[in-house]
Formats: C-alpha cells, sequence, structure tokens
C-alpha cells in the first residue's frame, strides 16, 4: 500500500508521482530522477533514504530470526515486523516456478502501476499469499531454519519469521 506508506512518511502529495511506477521503478529511484520530477530537496532526501530502508528488510528479516532463534526478546521483532508489514513488499514469484498460468492471471488482473484500486489490492494479497502457501510454510518446519529462501523471496521470509 504505496500510499499508507508515503502517508506513514509524510510525503503523500507525491502519491500521484509513484502512481506512474512499478515497484521495481520505485526501489532504483535516484535523488536526480526525484529532482526532474520537481520534488523539493527534503523529500528527495527522505524518499532515498526510505527507499533504502525498504532494501535492507531482508537483512533485518534474517536478523530477527536469528535473534528469535536464539531466545530473545520477543517485543523488538514484532514491533519490527509489525512495522515492515505497513511498507509497499512486492509479491514473490519464482522464476522457475512452472505456474505460468498463475502468472498470466496474476499479470491479466494488475496494472504494472504501484497503486490501484482497492479490489486490485485485495486480489494482489491473495495471491501472494496463495504463493506463500504453495512453496514457503514447509520452511517454517525445524528450529534451524529450514531450506534456504531465494533473494528477494521477502514474503516468504517474513512469514518464516512470523512462524518462529
Amino acid at each position: 500500500d504505496v500510499p499508507a506508506w508515503l502517508k506513514s512518511l509524510r510525503l503523500h502529495k507525491y502519491a500521484a508521482l509513484f502512481s506512474q511506477m512499478t515497484y521495481d521503478e520505485m526501489m532504483a529511484l535516484t535523488e536526480c530522477q526525484l529532482e526532474a520530477q520537481n520534488v523539493t530537496k527534503g523529500a528527495r532526501h527522505k524518499i532515498v533514504i526510505s527507499i533504502q530502508k525498504l532494501k535492507e528488510r531482508q537483512n533485518l528479516l534474517k536478523s530477527l530470526e536469528r535473534d528469535i532463534l536464539e531466545g530473545g526478546n520477543l517485543r523488538v521483532p514484532l514491533q519490527e515486523l509489525h512495522q515492515m508489514i505497513l511498507t509497499p513488499i512486492k509479491a514473490y514469484s519464482s522464476q522457475n516456478s512452472s505456474t505460468e498460468e498463475h502468472s498470466r492471471d496474476v499479470d491479466s488482473h494488475h496494472p504494472s502501476s504501484l497503486m490501484g484500486s482497492d479490489s486490485q489490492g485485495s486480489d494482489c494479497k491473495d495471491s501472494a499469499a496463495g504463493g506463500m502457501q504453495q512453496h514457503h510454510l514447509p520452511g517454517c518446519e525445524g528450529e534451524s531454519g529450514g531450506a534456504p529462501l531465494p533473494e528477494g523471496d521477502l514474503p516468504g521470509q517474513f512469514t518464516r519469521v512470523m512462524g518462529k
């Protein structure tokens, strides 16, 4: 939910700019690109820092999982997970998956922009949850972390940490 994320950053006036981007384009934004879009200097800096934090979520999840397995306090990891779920998360789809039909269905129902109507958002959440159920939950069984998740599988890693 990019508009809610921008609002939490007090940058909601730039929601229209982000509505024209894909997730990958947003994650690759630079200060120069934002300047070309007439974004103020302070907002540019805040956006770039916030996007950098989004890029660090994979490492943060790995760290949270280690902390939980070592028997640490659960309050901090739960707070971190709560904050993370409020940020934009790209649905993960395996490149080697044989679910080409599922991918076509997802692509046909979702435009490439970051923000759509509420009904599109709920469909996207459903398809992401379905993907996690298919190939991520078995990895949650072992105390040592199970099979390694592919790089970029943020939803799977989030689910794994929640399972711990």
